[in-house]
């Protein structure tokens, strides 16, 4: 293994920067639908050697010293996003006449910013580096900064972050209920590159032995909060995830919202399977009312003769107000509640928009070169804030499409939520990882926040999740039709998120301490 490691550490160049790009792209094998976690122990454990070999001309200057470490960092992240990312480029083929010149840039720019951030933790890890498992804790606290500013900076992208790949299944999502996804992330780098400890001498026994404890934690907590730990008892309602399976194209196409509107309605209205109970809320994707649904009543009226007096409907649609006189109105993507008379008793609009689909940064300068919102022509608006929805006297925390990525998305008014609720159109994205990988992240959403999830997609994957991330009831990807569930009960902890957030400090404090620790050893011995 050191002759594997030297070899590695060696490589200049080309083959060099190949050789990260790799690395990263084989950690796109732990992610949905793949979910082969193993793959990242190969991938920051090439990235630890080929870290090792990252060192500048003597004399070099501060940024010098630092720029070949960021160049390994940088490659090994645009292989792991465009690996990862690539599907993003479905969105653009929706209309490939107005949009198909952009496909380079959501395909390979995208994951060229985003790579940035993990050039940014190379080169920061390579600060505190020396010759033992101080290097590794140096890697581990340097990318959990790395993905924190990822999921912060310019509205945050944090799709896809190390630590989901040390989550595939619930008996290893359990520990985000203790640390949250950003804790997870600084503690799996240190467990994923671990191995490279077998091409070094110093440290090597006192660093294995702590990922393999770190490792043995993870699974035996989960062990415990599966098996040991009680799940909260059912509630009695019963909620009916609508996934209609309409191709994007035809959701443009103007000449085709009747058809739309009927076929969410007849799945609606459809009878339970054989011993079922009726469902007391239906719940439909994202933007599944193909008009504006103020300005059509009728619509109201034909969502009344399909529900029952005491059923309500939850749907995501398109909502507009006006601006004021002389002002262009309003649009907001949104999620309507709809009693059982046909009568809108409450919304919520999203608050974390989609840059370049929903709304345009700079849209002064991009509407001056013609270039618009992907999904929205003008933009969506952003809300404020996310208020609860209520239906029968249950809360309902709102999270639209992406939304649920983000941690932070969800504030203090869940802590009173019957469950999270996430409607979403990955209809863009077709039949890449793009579903998968979205259903994913929000599953640990439920995990974080000891919460059941509500998820309604227009093409999958609608899914009942309870609060320990196991999937009671769904719909696999592309599958049209409906599923009836009870609702999940709750865990009553209200604390999780504050929790996590002091979890993530520690976690990061002590590796930084060891990497700092370790870095002042190793200059005492090499001077």
């Amino acid at each position: 293994m050191e002759r594997l490691a030297g070899t590695v550490m060696l490589l200049s160049g080309t083959r060099r920067a190949l050789a990260a790009f790799l690395a990263g792209l084989i950690g796109v094998l732990a992610l949905p639908p793949f979910g082969f976690f193993a793959a990242l122990f190969v991938s920051f454990t090439l990235l630890v050697w080929l870290l090792d070999g990252a060192t500048a001309a003597p004399g070099a200057g501060f940024i010098r010293r630092l720029a070949p470490a960021f160049r390994i960092g940088w490659f090994f992240g645009f292989g792991y996003f465009v690996g990862g990312l690539w599907w993003l480029g479905n969105a653009l083929l929706v209309e490939a006449d107005d949009f198909a010149w952009a496909l380079p840039l959501a395909v390979f720019g995208l994951p060229a910013f985003l790579a940035l951030y993990y050039g940014f933790a190379a080169a920061l890890a390579r600060l505190f580096w020396s010759d033992g498992m101080g290097r590794i804790a140096a890697l581990a606290f340097a990318f959990g900064i790395g993905e924190w500013l990822r999921g912060t900076l310019f509205t945050g992208f944090p799709w896809n972050a190390v630590g989901y790949g040390a989550m595939p299944v619930p008996l290893l999502m359990q520990s985000a209920g203790l640390l949250g996804i950003a804790g997870i992330n600084a503690l799996a780098v240190f467990v994923f590159a671990a191995p490279a400890l077998l091409g070094t001498r110093r440290g090597r026994g006192v660093g294995l032995t702590l990922a393999a404890l770190l490792f043995a934690a993870h699974v035996g907590y989960g062990y415990y909060a599966l098996n040991v730990v009680p799940t909260p008892e059912n509630e009695t309602t019963v909620i009916r995830l609508v996934q209609p399976v309409i191709d994007q194209a035809m959701k443009l196409d103007d000449s085709a919202r009747a058809q739309i509107f009927e076929r969410h309605l007849s799945l609606s209205a459809a009878a339970p399977e054989e011993g079922g109970k009726r469902p007391d809320i239906v719940v439909w994707p994202e933007t599944s009312i193909p008009f504006i649904l103020t300005d059509n009543p009728d619509a109201l009226v034909r969502i009344a003769e399909v529900l029952e007096d005491d059923q309500v409907l939850i749907a995501g649609a398109v909502r507009t107000e006006s601006a004021g006189t002389g002002k262009a109105p309003r649009y907001y993507n949104s999620i309507y509640t709809i009693d059982g008379k046909g009568q809108i008793i409450g919304a919520a609009d999203k608050v974390h928009l989609v840059p370049f689909g929903e709304y345009m940064p700079f849209a002064d300068f991009f509407e001056g070169l013609g270039v618009s919102a992907v999904a929205m022509p003008g933009g969506f608006s952003a809300a404020r804030e996310h208020p609860l929805l209520t239906a029968l006297g249950k809360g309902f925390y709102p999270l639209i499409c992406y939304e649920a990525i983000f941690p932070s998305e969800i504030n203090g008014s869940a802590d009173t939520a019957a469950a999270l609720l996430n409607v979403t159109n990955d209809g863009w994205f077709g039949n890449s990882p793009g579903p998968y990988q979205h259903f994913h992240q929000a599953r640990l959403r439920a995990v974080e926040r000891g919460l059941p999830l509500i998820r309604a997609a227009n093409n999958g994957i609608s899914a009942i999740v309870d609060a320990k991330g196991q999937v009671l009831s769904g719909m696999a990807h592309d599958v049209p039709g409906f599923v009836d569930a009870t609702l999940p009960g709750r865990f009553a902890s209200s604390d999780r998120a504050k929790w996590q957030n002091w979890s993530f400090l520690v976690v990061v404090a002590i590796l930084f301490a060891a990497a700092s620790i370790s870095r002042i050893g190793f200059r005492n011995r090499v001077n």
